[in-house]
């Protein structure tokens, strides 16, 4: 495969585009609700916070809550995320092919994602992929999606400009961030926002698959 390489730069969400980390997300979500004794939430508005940070998907669930009861939920995540009382996530079928194949192509891999430092270490070390990744930036290191600041930092730690940058998510908050840090923005549509909604972005392609994503780049269509 002859890769034209338009780009230098591949910076990647990691839950719901790399990682199948949903179900175990929601778990933990409803977890705390219980033990808050707040009313059961359905599963659409839980699925919709993917991808914020801890604080911005609490306010977004919660609009009118305070500073105590944000810091309260955000504890009680953490304390469900990082226990062993959840399943594993695991990584999508051909995610870890593809970094693979991407890193002997000799991209720069980054992640940009609303976990916090130690959720994301700790998903890296169960799915012995960070070897993979020239840099990371968490949601409580920055500022969270859609806000560009993740973005920047990677570019500016890697020095590579927007232009040879690609942001790959599942969210339109990563196609807003893309927007906003003025790099290419490629969306898969099998994680937790629906393909209209990605769409409405405009990036450069939807794809169905990660696998998907080498031939993608193989042709140069974009």
């Amino acid at each position: 495969m002859a890769i034209l390489k338009k780009y230098k730069l591949l910076v990647f969400d990691w839950d719901g585009t790399l990682m199948d980390s949903e179900a175990r997300i929601v778990a933990c979500l409803r977890a705390v609700i219980a033990d808050l004794q707040l009313p059961e939430m359905e599963i659409r508005p839980l699925r919709n916070i993917i991808g914020l940070g801890l604080k911005e998907a609490v306010l977004a669930l919660y609009p009118d809550a305070s500073e105590e009861f944000v810091k309260s939920f955000i504890e009680r995540y953490r304390y469900h995320f990082l226990s062993d009382n959840h399943q594993s996530a695991v990584m999508f079928p051909g995610a870890r092919e593809v970094l693979n194949r991407l890193y002997q192509f000799g991209y720069l891999l980054a992640i940009a994602t609303g976990k916090g430092r130690a959720g994301l270490e700790r998903s890296l070390d169960e799915t012995g992929s960070k070897g993979f990744f020239h840099a990371t930036r968490c949601a409580d290191e920055s500022l969270s999606k859609p806000h560009p600041q993740m973005l920047l930092d990677i570019m500016a730690i890697l020095d590579v400009e927007p232009s040879q940058t690609l942001m790959i998510g599942d969210t339109e908050y990563d196609m807003q961030m893309a927007q906003q840090a003025g790099t290419g923005a490629l969306a898969v549509t099998y994680g937790v926002h629906e393909r209209e909604r990605l769409l409405s972005y405009k990036p450069l392609a939807c794809l169905n698959n990660i696998a998907e994503m080498l031939p993608w780049l193989e042709t140069g269509t974009y």
